[in-house]
């Protein structure tokens, strides 16, 4: 694959070592601490990082993988997150990329959180109107500074395997994965959820936001920002995980982004997953997945090998476990991806083969197959659409 330079970089000397980290007096959470970071200077003053972070209990002589974890639009740095890692074994960091703190006693998404004197840039849409800013000085490209400078202060812990760190991010925290995964070359695992790329192709904000802007601003900022123009440059395993009517990012974006790694892939779509941070921290596959490629743990289904025939289509599919069932999606829908009702039927599955097979209902427009494990885990062949006369 042809790689094209990236639009934006980045001191990677200076973010690959670990950052000068500061108290956060007033901010206490069990089994975590909370902390400030230094990151980039942001109009030529220095800039800090809320965080927290914790680690699991480890055995002498042991080590831990670790997880860098980004919040979405209306988060912050969520004190929760890290302690659902650390229960699983993982060292964890969860950072404000918006130069704000968490509410105090409860952090409660979607509310404004409160700015604290050394914040970068405020984030997410936000951003769209300060294009003309030098690029040092955008959203972005601080967003990408704080989860590396996390990443390095996360692995310089004691305990932490250094070489085996992954990140994940929730809707505006899966566009930056997408961004970061081809801007740290040291992550061993990425998971977007929801967030992808092709924001100027097919996106709330193409719809709803966009066309509200001027017409060069919004270009500039899918030239510098856009996770297209970093994704091709990952090399990881990835993990991709959304829902067939995510409100935000659709599917196609969605597919044009996972098409552009180039190390392996995952994909996990569920029949209208919910929205939210706590929908997106939930799904076992992100676990397993991380498990599988930092902890040598069994991996999730495969599914390769699809193709049609009229209304005739198969895949094939791997697995370590038993695969406990085995669905076709498929909508007669056109229009909108994120308005499409998408239907599911069951679908016929040979154990001692792999292969899946189904019928396509008349006149559908689009489809793929999703398997389950005996985890309760979900794996996704590519939607593909269907081409009439063919």
């Amino acid at each position: 694959m042809n790689e094209s330079p990236l639009p934006a970089t980045w001191n990677l000397d200076q973010l690959n070592r670990p950052p000068a980290t500061f108290p956060a007096p007033g901010f206490e959470a069990p089994g975590v601490r909370a902390l400030f970071y230094e990151s980039v200077s942001c109009r030529g003053k220095p800039t800090r990082v809320f965080a927290w972070m914790g680690i699991p209990e480890l055995k002498p002589g042991t080590t831990c993988p670790g997880v860098v974890l980004l919040h979405g639009g209306g988060g912050t740095a969520f004190d929760e997150w890290v302690r659902i890692w650390n229960r699983r074994g993982y060292a964890a960091i969860a950072m404000d990329q918006c130069g704000c703190v968490p509410e105090r006693p409860e952090v409660k998404e979607g509310q404004t959180h409160e700015r604290h004197p050394y914040g970068g840039p405020a984030g997410w849409g936000d951003s769209f109107d300060r294009t003309d800013d030098p690029v040092e000085d955008q959203w972005t490209y601080h967003a990408v500074a704080a989860a590396m400078a996390g990443h390095s202060l996360l692995a310089a812990q004691p305990g932490v395997d250094a070489g085996r760190v992954g990140v994940t991010g929730i809707s505006w925290g899966g566009y930056l994965t997408s961004v970061v995964a081809g801007v740290d070359p040291r992550l061993k695992a990425a998971v977007p959820l929801y967030g992808c790329g092709f924001l100027g192709d097919d996106s709330i904000w193409k719809d709803e936001t966009f066309p509200l802007k001027p017409e060069g601003a919004i270009r500039r900022w899918l030239e510098l920002w856009d996770p297209s123009r970093y994704l091709p440059q990952a090399r990881m395993p990835m993990c991709w995980v959304s829902g067939t009517n995510d409100l935000a990012y659709s599917l196609e974006s969605l597919k044009a982004s996972y098409g552009l790694p180039q190390g392996p892939r995952s994909l996990c779509i569920r029949i209208e997953m919910p929205h939210s941070h706590v929908d997106g921290w939930r799904p076992d596959e992100i676990g397993v997945f991380m498990d599988s490629v930092l902890c040598g743990g069994e991996s999730l289904p495969r599914i390769h090998g699809q193709g049609r025939e009229g209304r005739r289509v198969w895949a094939t599919c791997e697995s370590v476990r038993p695969i406990v069932k085995v669905e076709l999606c498929w909508t007669r829908a056109t229009g909108h991806w994120m308005d499409r009702k998408w239907r599911i039927t069951p679908a016929r599955y040979d154990p001692a083969t792999g292969r899946i097979e189904a019928e396509l209902p008349p006149r559908s427009e689009a489809w793929y197959f999703n398997a389950f494990d005996d985890r309760n885990c979900v794996v996704s062949s590519p939607h593909e659409i269907v081409e009439r006369g063919r």
